[in-house]
């Protein structure tokens, strides 16, 4: 096992830990800081013998011992992020805290009663998704839960209170679309943004539709960078890549990103109607494993949902719960 190299950002009083998780990321930042309360790690990463190692690895260089971990914050449910919480809950006896919100979506997709593995394929199918794809996506929902196992206690976080961390008192900011429930905080006094996965430098977060979850969640996610953005932002910790200086401009681009998209989608509608999976081939192509073209569905699906949402295509079906298609109700214009 390679070293956890982790870098301490000493004038945010934040230690930044990277995570290994699967490909095409790599790696999940998680974060520690410490203060007269404990220490604090956010979004401990998915649970793994090989991220189990790093944190043992992690604990030994800095001198830390499990009981000096006094709290656990996750910023969103994806395995990435929520997966390590429970088996280190079980070792520090942390509270662990999150939204409710949060914990109900990792209840939907890894819970007991979970459906996805019948909903999802169910969900893709009537937007055009072939056979050779849906047989796919059972055994690669399956292969989540163990990073996930065992769930943790949880102790509710709202946006009406503060949350400890560090020493300081840091402001929670709930947002969708990635993720629904996800939590950013904010630290007023050096005007620190703990973001996760709201908002990503280089990288634009996915938005994905989940069956029984968000309606409209590139509206949520949307609405979730204009909150975001009101915050005067000097250093933003994301959940994957380096932290960045950068963010109220990254809002800014990121919510063009998705205007650009929407008229991708809108223009290739102009020219006849199309399945969600003919709009999702065209636009991030075929060559990918079952795990991006699960998030390139999704993101397909929830882009097209708000051109209808927006008015400017309608779906069609052929029968009742047949296949859906798309249609363009606006006139074509270029995109620049």
């Amino acid at each position: 096992m390679k070293p956890v190299r982790f870098q301490s950002w000493a004038e945010a009083g934040v230690i930044q830990v990277p995570i290994s998780m699967a490909p095409p990321l790599k790696k999940v930042n998680s974060y520690m800081l410490r203060g007269s309360e404990g220490i604090t790690v956010i979004d401990p990463g998915p649970r793994t013998e090989e991220t189990e190692k790093e944190w043992k690895e992690v604990w030994r260089e800095l001198r830390i011992q499990p009981a000096d971990i006094t709290s656990i914050v996750i910023t969103h449910h994806h395995p990435d992020h929520f997966g390590l919480a429970g088996y280190l809950q079980s070792l520090t006896q942390a509270r662990v805290y999150m939204s409710e919100r949060a914990y109900e979506e990792a209840e939907r997709m890894w819970g007991s009663g979970s459906v996805v593995n019948e909903a999802l394929p169910a969900l893709f199918q009537r937007h055009g998704m072939p056979a050779d794809w849906l047989n796919q996506l059972p055994q690669h929902m399956r292969g989540f839960i163990s990073q996930v196992k065992p769930f943790p206690e949880i102790t509710p976080v709202t946006e009406d209170s503060s949350i400890l961390m560090g020493g300081r008192r840091w402001e929670p900011i709930i947002s969708g679309g990635h993720a629904p429930g996800h939590m950013s905080f904010y630290e007023r006094s050096k005007k620190i943004m703990i973001c996760g996965d709201a908002v990503l430098p280089q990288i634009s977060p996915n938005i994905s539709l989940v069956p029984d979850s968000e309606s409209d969640p590139l509206q949520s996610f949307i609405e979730g960078l204009r909150r975001l953005g009101r915050y005067d932002v000097n250093t933003a910790f994301p959940g994957h890549r380096s932290p960045f200086d950068y963010f109220n401009e990254r809002v800014r681009l990121l919510t063009q990103h998705h205007e650009q998209r929407l008229q991708r989608m809108e223009q290739l509608l102009q020219e006849e109607p199309l399945t969600g999976f003919q709009i999702c081939s065209t636009v991030f192509g075929t060559k990918l494993g079952i795990h991006q073209m699960r998030f390139a569905m999704s993101e397909t699906l929830a882009h097209l949902l708000e051109l209808v949402r927006q008015g400017r295509a309608a779906m069609e079906e052929k029968d009742t719960g047949g296949e859906i298609r798309f249609r363009a109700l606006q006139q074509s214009y270029k995109i620049l």
